[in-house]
């Protein structure tokens, strides 16, 4: 049997690690009980801007020549002279000779027509005189001819009309061949660049062959589509409006300024779109920036100005409301007065105010007169954030 003192020993050291556990459980200090915090959403605000602004139209076109013109042979011949100006792409200006038809049939017919003239006029003055004497004679003895009345062909009336007719036919000869010999000079209508040339040095033209196509470097337009629900933002229809066209011009942006001159009237079957003209006077009087026949172009058509109007973020804009943060830092809901949806923004003309803080941040469920916090960062939050999401 075990002694006494390898019985009680162990049990001495249990109770005294039961005692010490208790000891150590009666010295620790319960917890501290904390305050229930409410936490309030974090958001971002930028100040609303109202603002005059103008609604402006965007539309595109290829600018094309107000005149052109297709240079044809009045007369035939042969082609002596052209002009070294008279190629693809060349300027020239009014009045300029690019060609010359040969004239030597033109001037013989001149020589002719003017001696043909010549004769009429000696005949008319011959036939003048004589009727002058007729009447003269008639004079002298009509008291012996007891009141006869003269005949026509006594005075010799029937005589001087042929002769004055002939005079007038000879005259309307020279007319038609100094027309003709002036026929035989191309010359350009008005200042111009050349699109094309289709006779060369040595051809041989009849009335109606064609030498080619000038464009007139005056006056540009370039047509340009609107649609139908655009028109209401135009003023007049858009007539008489100022216009800014852009392209791109050896890499570089180049802006041109122009006019609304007309409306085509009509909407076009394809596109179903009305076409604006606009025009730009000398489209080429800078050969850095020309606007050259054949571009294609960006089109702002400048449109009515509206005195309050606020460009919200478009997707901040839900059943026409927008969330907005109050001094008070909670939520509001602005109800909006739409006019215009464009470029990614929504253009409001009632419904807010200037410098309201528009929430851009996504709410989960967001509701009137939640308590908000604003974020002070300096880092905004994007803009793609929702600020009202779907409940």
């Amino acid at each position: 049997m075990a002694s006494k003192k390898q019985i009680f020993l162990p049990l001495a050291v249990l109770l005294g690690g039961i005692g010490a556990a208790v000891a150590f459980s009666a010295m620790k200090q319960p917890p501290e009980k904390k305050s229930e915090q409410v936490i309030h959403p974090l958001v971002e605000a930028k100040p609303i801007m109202v603002a005059p602004m103008q609604l402006n139209v965007d539309s595109y076109g290829l600018v094309k020549p107000k005149y052109s013109t297709e240079l044809v042979a009045q007369v035939s011949g042969q082609v002596i002279a052209v002009s070294n100006s008279f190629v693809r792409g060349g300027f020239v200006k009014k009045g300029d000779i690019l060609a010359r038809i040969d004239p030597n049939d033109y001037e013989a017919a001149l020589i002719e027509a003017e001696a043909n003239l010549a004769r009429a006029s000696s005949a008319l003055e011959i036939e003048q005189a004589q009727a002058h004497v007729a009447k003269t004679e008639w004079q002298r003895i009509k008291d012996n001819a007891n009141e006869t009345i003269p005949s026509e062909l006594y005075l010799r009336k029937p005589q001087l009309a042929e002769k004055l007719a002939s005079f007038r036919a000879a005259q309307a000869s020279v007319k038609r061949a100094k027309r003709n010999l002036e026929r035989t000079y191309i010359k350009a209508p008005y200042d111009a660049i050349i699109e094309s040339r289709n006779l060369s040095l040595g051809s041989v033209v009849n009335a109606g062959s064609q030498f080619g196509v000038l464009n007139a470097t005056s006056v540009a337009e370039i047509r340009l589509p609107v649609a139908d629900n655009e028109l209401q933002y135009l003023v007049n229809g858009g007539i008489n409006a100022d216009v800014t066209l852009t392209a791109q011009v050896e890499g570089k942006p180049v802006k041109w300024h122009g006019k609304i001159v007309r409306s085509e009237g009509v909407i076009d079957q394809r596109s179903r779109m009305t076409y604006l003209v606009a025009q730009v006077d000398q489209p080429y009087s800078d050969q850095r920036t020309a606007l050259r026949f054949g571009a294609y172009l960006n089109a702002k058509i400048n449109g009515k100005t509206i005195n309050n109007a606020a460009a919200i973020p478009q997707h901040l804009v839900k059943d026409n409301r927008i969330a907005v943060l109050k001094d008070d830092q909670t939520l509001s809901f602005k109800s909006l007065s739409v006019i215009r949806e464009y470029d990614g923004h929504t253009i409001v003309d009632a419904g807010v105010s200037n410098g309201e803080q528009l929430i851009t941040s996504a709410l989960e469920y967001p509701t009137e007169g939640m308590q908000l916090r604003l974020n002070d960062a300096t880092t905004p939050v994007a803009d793609t954030q929702l600020a009202l999401k779907e409940e």
